[in-house]
């Protein structure tokens, strides 16, 4: 399909979305989103540093969120501005004007930064410096950020085409293509790497293990089956988050299903019954995911049952949550970070960052949690320990009065 056609497709599909209700009914007060209500803080959350990326991004529904290498923190803003900051105090390192709207990034890897335009470009820089290395168009705006492992930058695009490229230059190493369905959400998984594999989620429902040094296909697995009798009930996209523990694969679909899936066959190890736009994250104990409603659900990771379900963000469009310390963290379309207890789900914690939807996941790296909001502002967090209290030792004197 080409990109003119596609654009409107996912136009359509939106517009339908809107008029149908995609959460509910014809209702009016169902579909207003929950209001919050006051919550018992049990935790302190500290914002160490902010900076101001530029650009904004509303109602964009692109992947610019913030990633780590272990020595800088690199963010990405949508007028073309890269950064890279130290992680401690948010010191800017360098910047980078690139002077075009950006749709996806950063990855990083191999003293490598890689960042997506919205007109088809990749754009290679100096992990270090900044400096440009090298550009390549792909020919497709890609909602995923650049997986770069070792000698390959891993892309992929709206039109359902996995590209593997030269670390070196941006040649093209290989590329596989999926069909793609009439009608798409906006948006894309960010494919992930899984020993000498990537894995990557496809408009048409599908999970594909891909051999990163040939490109060859080593299993397929149907994660959201489209069904139905209209293009909009057949919707089946696998565009959110997909987390990898140990050797098994964890991914959700849009009116799919939620599934642990063994890397080495694609044996499905458990599936549910669930439809996430947004995708799941994964800690060694709980899979975490949100319904397409916004309500919020763990369950165990080996099994796949219900450990707690939290609808206090109903319709509140929350993104998926990510486990940081002993909770998940989660933004919504009003700026506010949300803070639940990875035990049983109840809140924590509630901060507003800005006034600008998140919509981009927060992402943890090491102890600290960096979010980017819409209106392109980057924060760093950190869970602040309880200080013990000082109690007065007793006076002796005092005692034997």
């Amino acid at each position: 399909m080409n990109t003119g056609v596609r654009a409107i497709a996912v136009l359509t599909a939106a517009m339908s979305l809107t008029s149908c209700g995609l959460f509910g009914g014809g209702d009016d007060d169902k579909l207003e989103p929950a209001e919050l209500t006051k919550i018992d803080t049990k935790i302190i959350v500290k914002r160490l540093w902010s900076a101001d990326l530029g650009g904004d991004a509303e109602f964009l529904r692109i992947a610019l969120r913030p990633v780590g290498d272990g020595n800088r923190i690199y963010a990405a803003s949508r007028d073309g501005n890269v950064m890279a900051f130290q992680p401690e105090n948010g010191k800017r390192l360098w910047r980078r004007e690139l002077d075009m709207d950006l749709s996806a990034g950063p990855g990083v890897g191999n003293n490598l930064v890689a960042v997506a335009a919205a007109d088809g470009l990749i754009i290679a820089l100096d992990a270090a410096s900044g400096n440009e290395l090298w550009r390549i168009s792909i020919a497709g705006e890609s909602l995923a950020p650049p997986v770069i492992k070792d000698d390959l930058v891993v892309v992929l695009t709206i039109d359902n085409r996995l590209r593997a490229l030269s670390a070196f230059d941006g040649t093209e190493r290989w590329v596989i293509e999926q069909s793609a369905p009439l009608l798409t959400m906006r948006g894309s998984s960010t494919p992930v790497i899984v020993g000498t594999s990537v894995v990557a989620g496809f408009d048409n429902g599908r999970l594909i293990s891909i051999d990163l040094d040939s490109g060859d296909i080593e299993w397929e697995a149907m994660l959201s089956p489209p069904s139905g009798r209209s293009d909009l009930e057949r919707l089946a996209d696998v565009d959110g988050g997909i987390s990898v523990v140990g050797q098994d694969i964890y991914a959700g679909g849009y009116q799919g299903r939620v599934a642990a899936i063994a890397s080495e066959s694609g044996q499905a190890l458990w599936t549910r019954e669930i439809s996430s736009f947004e995708g799941v994250s994964a800690d060694w104990n709980n899979i975490y995911t949100v319904r397409e409603d916004g309500e919020i659900l763990s369950l165990t990771r080996r099994t796949g049952e219900e450990s707690w379900r939290q609808n206090s963000l109903l319709r509140r469009e929350p993104t998926v949550p990510i486990p940081f310390r002993t909770t998940v963290v989660v933004g919504d379309f009003e700026g506010y970070l949300h803070f639940f207890s990875n035990v049983d789900g109840e809140p924590v914690a509630r901060l507003k960052q800005g006034s600008q939807a998140i919509t981009s996941s927060p992402v943890v790296v090491a102890d600290r949690l960096y979010v980017q909001s819409d209106a392109g502002s980057l924060a760093a967090y950190v869970i602040e320990e309880p200080r013990p209290s000082r109690r007065r030792a007793p006076d002796i004197a005092e005692q034997e009065t």
